[in-house]
């Protein structure tokens, strides 16, 4: 008889220790309804749009390098390491997109660049240049100098993170940031962005492909990523030393409820 009740109970652990397992993986593993065979078409809409307050690097060439100078930036240089190995790392200053949108460009004058994304304000520069004769080939490139994202919450490295590249997408902060912790919500993963003036929260399950198809899944710069923690993390902020005599009291009482089931069965 007493073999037949540890056969039950050992059953009853196991089943529920498979159903724990399972639970878990649906809450951490990522893009569950994911079709491995289906091809998906990938959004071309990526393109980060000119805000105020960005820092854009715009360089001006032509044939004519005379022709191109007044139009680019100087060059600064930036001491970097300790007094005993320094060295200088040379920079282009930027162009400053002021309160009201625009950029203060030599001879050109005030342009409206907010709104616009780099390709755009490029086209924009050359018939300008093209336009008005001051230069006949020129070639105009734009980069963003201020490009950042940062990442908080529950993920293992919290913190901002300067974008060298024209994009990156939710996920790539997230692997930057070193990925969710086991705390963290996959279904509560939040993406705060201003634009014109207004702030919007779009909320995203890591869980599901239809984050691909947010408006956020390009993140644009100074978008703020925020993972909420799940309950064992809420749980676990609310103890402390007020209170932690009755957690180890809880969990001698639990240990010692175990022990006499232990015993009880042996006998």
């Amino acid at each position: 008889m007493n073999l037949l009740k540890e056969k039950s109970i050992f059953i009853w652990y196991v089943l529920i220790l498979f159903c724990t397992g399972c639970a878990s993986q649906r809450e951490v593993l990522y893009l569950q309804d994911v079709d491995p065979l289906k091809q998906q078409v990938i959004a071309q809409n990526y393109e980060m749009i000119i805000h105020r307050d960005d820092l854009l690097a715009i360089m001006i060439n032509s044939k004519d390098p005379d022709l191109a100078m007044p139009f680019n930036m100087p060059l600064t240089t930036y001491q970097l390491g300790t007094s005993g190995g320094s060295y200088g790392v040379q920079r282009v200053l930027g162009y400053l997109v002021d309160a009201e949108g625009n950029i203060d460009f030599p001879i050109l004058g005030k342009i409206k660049a907010e709104g616009l994304t780099r390709l755009q304000l490029t086209n924009l520069l050359k018939n300008r240049f093209i336009k008005e004769e001051l230069i006949r080939d020129p070639i105009v490139t734009i980069q963003f100098m201020n490009f950042k994202v940062s990442v908080i919450g529950e993920v293992a490295r919290p913190g901002s993170f300067a974008i060298t590249g024209d994009r990156v997408t939710l996920l790539e902060a997230l692997s930057m940031a070193g990925d969710l912790t086991i705390y963290g919500k996959r279904d509560r993963v939040a993406v705060i962005r201003e634009r014109d003036g207004k702030r919007m929260t779009l909320f995203h399950d890591l869980r599901s492909a239809d984050i691909f198809d947010s408006p956020c899944y390009y993140l644009q710069q100074n978008d703020i990523v925020y993972v909420e923690p799940n309950k064992a993390r809420a749980g676990q902020s609310e103890i402390n030393q007020n209170n932690s005599v009755g957690v180890w009291l809880s969990a001698v009482s639990i240990l010692t409820s175990v022990v006499s089931l232990i015993v009880t069965i042996n006998k």
